[in-house]
């Protein structure tokens, strides 16, 4: 296999290891995230009235949304813990469902993609436990990286 193919996150027996990144210089990291989750037309009414029992559905989700960005290293195995800068979500109501997006940003020496990744999947699994009460037809996906993006730290 050639050197720019091999898995970062296999060592040479095949078993799973962190990747080092302590030689890695450190670079502004921004990653941007989507994803949708999809609900019956009453369950949109619902939240577009606040009538869930539960509460404001999207306010909630976005709170959850950040949090789950910050325990990101906690939850995925191998997963480094970067110093996290900035994380924002946003939940779009739509006759449909709910168009989620984050956008999270560090300064550090990997990427930020998984806590992207991570604030719009905990946004959406928040959005279906506040409506699992009468939406039982729910469905989560596709949850996508739209862009990453890294840029030298410090140029003037």
């Amino acid at each position: 296999m050639a050197a720019d193919n091999v898995l970062s996150h296999v060592d040479s027996a095949g078993a799973a290891r962190m990747v080092d990144v302590s030689t890695k210089p450190v670079v502004r990291r921004t990653a941007r995230a989507r994803g949708f989750i999809t609900l019956a037309p009453e369950t949109v009414r619902l939240v577009r009235e606040n009538g869930m029992k539960k509460g404001d559905v999207l306010s909630v989700a976005k709170l959850a949304g950040i949090m789950g960005a910050k325990q990101t290293a906690t939850l995925i195995p191998l997963c480094h813990q970067v110093e996290i800068e900035f994380v924002d979500v946003h939940l779009h109501l739509e006759d449909s469902g709910v168009a989620i997006e984050a956008v999270a940003r560090c300064s550090d020496k990997t990427g930020i993609e998984m806590e992207a990744l991570t604030a719009v999947s905990v946004a959406a699994l928040t959005v279906y436990d506040m409506c699992k009460a009468v939406d039982k037809g729910m469905r989560i996906g596709p949850i996508e990286l739209v862009e990453k993006t890294k840029e030298q730290v410090g140029r003037a």
